[in-house]
């Protein structure tokens, strides 16, 4: 994999600053007032060597960054249409000592498309992003990709975690369940971030054999989005 890098801001008590978030698709990696910080997920960032910064530099909780703001774009492959473009994925991450709040908006053409101002991870903010994407647009994420799955376990991570099995590819053609996934879980490929994409990519089925633990992309139905957002019916 080939490192992709990323310019935003990071906020916290002591004031904002420039910085670049980089990743090969598995580890994140950030340099903030000199310090760098690495992890699997963005609310897994910890220092690098090991040793906290010195005291009030940043606020840490069980050794990872919290209580702050992390801003940046990053490009996104989409297909419109059948073919493949690049949006611009702009993200907003709230860190907090208790539960962080995501919030993505897709640029693509003039438009913006948005997830909801608190999303728990990136797995739910990006489906949301999907299901008010017109008919014919369809993200190429990892997230996206008829190859990828979380563990069958309550929860997941912020983000990174999810399992890749671009070297099984014919056997989680077949999985349908969580116990089909759990049989194929040591022939994973590698973990993922669900921003990451490649060349091996391939579209998620709707439903049935080839969905394995966590189902299609996006979970819900358009049409049940479409109910929900009209809001409760009014008697007649």
């Amino acid at each position: 994999m080939t490192d992709e890098s990323w310019a935003g801001w990071y906020r916290d008590r002591n004031g904002s600053d420039a910085v670049v978030l980089t990743t090969d698709g598995q580890q994140l990696r950030i340099r903030i007032r000199g310090v760098d910080f690495a992890g699997e997920s963005f609310d897994d960032l910890a220092p690098v060597s090991g040793t906290p910064p010195e005291s009030g530099m940043f606020a840490l909780a069980d050794g990872a960054l919290t209580d702050c703001v992390l801003e940046w774009d990053l490009p996104l492959p989409v297909f419109v249409d059948g073919e493949l473009r690049q949006a611009t994925l702009s993200c907003l991450l709230s860190l907090r000592r208790a539960d962080p709040d995501l919030y993505l908006t897709l640029h693509l053409d003039g438009a913006a498309y948005e997830s909801a101002r608190a999303e728990s991870d990136f797995a739910a903010a990006l489906t949301a992003i999907q299901r008010i994407l017109p008919d014919g647009i369809r993200l190429q994420t990892c997230v996206a990709c008829a190859f990828s799955d979380y563990f069958p376990a309550p929860g997941r991570a912020l983000s990174g975690g999810l399992a890749c099995f671009r070297g099984a590819k014919d056997a989680y053609r077949e999985a349908e369940g969580e116990d089909a996934v759990l049989d194929l879980w040591d022939r994973r490929t590698e973990f993922v971030q669900e921003v990451w994409s490649c060349q091996e990519f391939e579209a998620r089925p709707a439903r049935g054999a080839g969905t394995g633990h966590r189902g299609a992309f996006p979970v819900e139905p358009r049409e049940s989005v479409a109910l929900e957002a009209l809001g409760p019916l009014e008697p007649a």
